[in-house]
């Protein structure tokens, strides 16, 4: 094809394949003029409003799912196990936190078995109507109740009326007759036969449908953890869901109660009068009493994509999805519309199309099937060679050749990109370069100052360990350690900027922009000691010296950018954030860690991970000292043992930045007869002999 004589204008060829596409058209809709319309209009429909369906139910049975995990995490706080409610103000600020979180809960509570209680209420979540119910003042936010029986003779009841940032704006009496061991949640919690729902039922304090979600204590003082989750929130997602004027979206249980509807409102007040189970609305009762005969059929078939007819013999399509995590509750999404809504546009005009798409059908058949075959042949093995060059995957294929000029000569630029790509891509990182071509950053000298987080990593004493060994076993075992470590950096949304000898520096929200860097640094951190660890298991299984990492890590402001020459660049940053990283790295060494962090980055993270701190230092170059940390583990792995260090180490060092120099010694003395191999104590207590505590730089 290369010498062809004849050769098409790409102009000409587009315009063929424009009335090719045309074309298929045209012919779709003559196939949809004949008897099978319907049929196929309604099917569409079906499926259409079906998978509208799966996704709404998935997205309830999320905020279901979420609301379970919530009172889960709840009933497992050392101080929600131990009763000690009274004036706990990191427990207020969680439970205050959690509700922010999950707009669909009204309130959290705990019941003990001696009848203590205590609950908060989101007074925002319900709305108008509860603020009222509750007395609330205007700028309370939310409701906290203490009552404590621990006393047997006395009972103390608080109510208090708390603003956003939990301070108290009025306290009153709390009720003296209420007693939660008495309520259903509380009795269907301790039948412990696995229900976690209680419900539904028209809440009092708020007007509003909903279920009492509950968990067993299994630790510490017996009770019962719950929290009332309320339908309103699912309404508002169900009048999104109205995918024709006349379509509804509602939920029922398997005793047709419509527990939520956009209009759900009307339906209560139309229904008796009251709270609980008979102020819900019973399908029968409404004026969608036609969809019953759809649910049954549902019901026995197990197909979810049913129609049925109204009275008045209109037809609508209907689907039905059980929500996921609703557990005893057995709550159904129910999507209903009229299949003539979908598709009156397409039914008004089937005639005059009907007319014109055959007369264009007769004229360019012949000369669309030619033209189309070489155009799709071409662009498709055009499209799939430049998507392997958007992976860096190799490829020995020929150029693409066609008749067509412009198609031809694409099809040489391509195959010039793809050796240059694959020329390019062993010298600049792939992960840098598809970063850098998804954010649109030019390839030129220059840079932005932005906030980033910095990593240094060094493996120590790798000097000695390599200085005599092969020089072909250290480079290939250092490339492993390099991959390794490079794979967990680039898993949690890590750059590597370089490898500086058997050091390593990788970089956080540039060039992409990353909102979580902080947490993502700190994740990659542990996950990077994780991996060294079990490379180093191999390399000894192997016969080869391990290599221990140390790492440090800090956030801050950089300048991030191309430097260098026109000819030699390199994406990096630069500036006193990449200085201090680097000198926390170096700092592991004086203090035995093997991850430090700056306080700027643990601001950012401190409540995902366990950190400790470590020294307060002055390093060269910089104007002010800096509080330094350890990063141990993630809040969420379940460590005690790390929660507890934590918490007794902050103990001895306030004792050791505060004085007086015995108080300090005695601390770490006791600290360290409970951790005799803690290092950090271990280096305190040093400066402390000579000396009082050092500043390191």
């Amino acid at each position: 094809m290369k010498n062809a004589s004849v050769q098409f204008g790409f102009k000409t060829s587009i315009i063929a394949l424009f009335v090719a596409i045309v074309l298929v058209i045209g012919l779709t809709l003559v196939y949809l003029s004949f008897s099978r319309i319907t049929e196929i209009t309604n099917s569409a429909a079906s499926k259409f409003i079906n998978k509208v369906a799966e996704e709404s139910a998935d997205r309830i049975g999320s905020q279901l799912k979420q609301v379970r995990d919530s009172v889960e995490v709840l009933k497992e706080l050392p101080s929600i196990q131990s009763a000690d409610i009274e004036d706990d103000r990191q427990l207020n600020e969680l439970l205050a936190a959690m509700l922010r979180d999950n707009r669909q809960l009204f309130n959290l509570y705990v019941g003990y078995n001696d009848g203590s209680f205590i609950e908060m209420d989101a007074i925002d979540n319900a709305g108008n109507d509860a603020r009222a119910r509750l007395e609330a003042p205007e700028r309370a936010s939310f409701r906290l109740v203490v009552i404590s029986r621990s006393d047997p003779g006395h009972i103390k009841s608080r109510r208090l009326f708390l603003s956003d940032q939990l301070e108290t704006i009025r306290e009153l009496a709390g009720p003296l007759d209420y007693d939660p061991r008495e309520r259903p949640w509380y009795k269907d919690a301790d039948r412990h036969d696995g229900s976690w729902l209680t419900g539904p039922y028209v809440f009092f304090a708020t007007g509003k449908l909903g279920y009492t979600v509950q968990s067993t204590l299994e630790h510490g003082r017996s009770g019962v953890v719950a929290g009332d989750l309320l339908l309103n929130v699912t309404e508002e997602l169900l009048k999104r869901e109205r995918l024709t004027p006349s379509g509804v979206a509602f939920l029922f249980d398997d005793d047709d109660r419509i527990l939520a509807h956009p209009n759900m409102s009307e339906l209560l007040g139309r229904e008796v009068s009251g709270q609980g189970i008979d102020s819900i609305p019973h399908l029968r009762k409404t004026d969608m009493a036609g969809v019953l005969k759809a649910i049954r059929a549902w019901r026995t078939s197990g197909i979810s994509e049913q129609f049925f007819r109204d009275p008045a013999r209109r037809l609508y399509a209907a689907a039905f999805q059980t929500i996921p995590h609703s557990g005893p509750a057995n709550l159904r999404m129910a999507i209903v519309a009229p299949v003539d809504e979908f598709f009156a546009n397409i039914l008004s005009e089937r005639g005059r199309l009907f007319a014109l798409t055959l007369g264009f059908v007769a004229l360019m058949v012949p000369i669309v099937f030619l033209i189309g075959s070489l155009l799709s042949r071409s662009l498709r093995r055009l499209a799939e060679e430049t998507d392997r060059i958007q992976r860096f995957e190799p490829s020995a294929a020929p150029p693409v050749r066609s008749i067509i000029r412009e198609i031809d000569d694409l099809g040489r630029s391509v195959s010039t990109m793809r050796t240059v790509t694959q020329t390019f891509s062993r010298f600049v990182p792939k992960r840098l370069v598809e970063r850098l071509i998804e954010t649109g950053t030019p390839l030129q000298l220059g840079g932005t100052r932005r906030e980033v987080t910095l990593l240094f990593s060094d493996v120590v004493n790798f000097t000695e360990i390599t200085e005599k060994a092969d020089p072909t076993k250290v480079m290939q075992y250092t490339s492993r350690y390099f991959a390794a470590m490079s794979h967990e950096i680039m898993s949690h949304s890590g750059t590597v900027d370089k490898f500086i000898g058997d050091a390593i520096m990788a970089i956080w929200n540039a060039p992409a922009d990353d909102p979580d860097h902080a947490v993502n640094a700190c994740a990659a951190a542990l996950a990077f000691q994780r991996a060294n660890n079990r490379l180093n298991a191999e390399f000894e299984r192997e016969g080869w010296p391990i290599y221990r990492t140390r790492c440090g890590l800090h956030t801050g402001d950089a300048v991030v950018g191309n430097i260098g020459s026109e000819d030699r660049m390199n994406y990096t940053a630069l500036g006193a954030t990449v200085n201090l990283a680097a000198r926390l790295e170096g700092l592991n060494k004086n203090y035995g860690t093997s991850i430090l962090v700056s306080s700027a980055l643990k601001k950012r993270a401190e409540s995902r991970f366990h950190f400790r701190s470590v020294d307060r230092i002055s390093p060269k170059g910089f104007a002010e000292a800096f509080e330094i940390y350890e990063l141990l583990s993630e809040s969420g792995d379940g460590s005690a043992d790390d929660t507890e260090l934590c918490r007794e180490w902050e103990i001895v060092y306030a004792a050791l930045r505060n004085g007086p120099l015995v108080t300090a010694e005695a601390e770490l003395a006791v600290f360290l007869s409970k951790y005799p191999q803690d290092k950090v104590a271990r280096y305190h207590l040093q400066c402390c002999e000579p000396a009082p505590l050092s500043t390191p730089s």
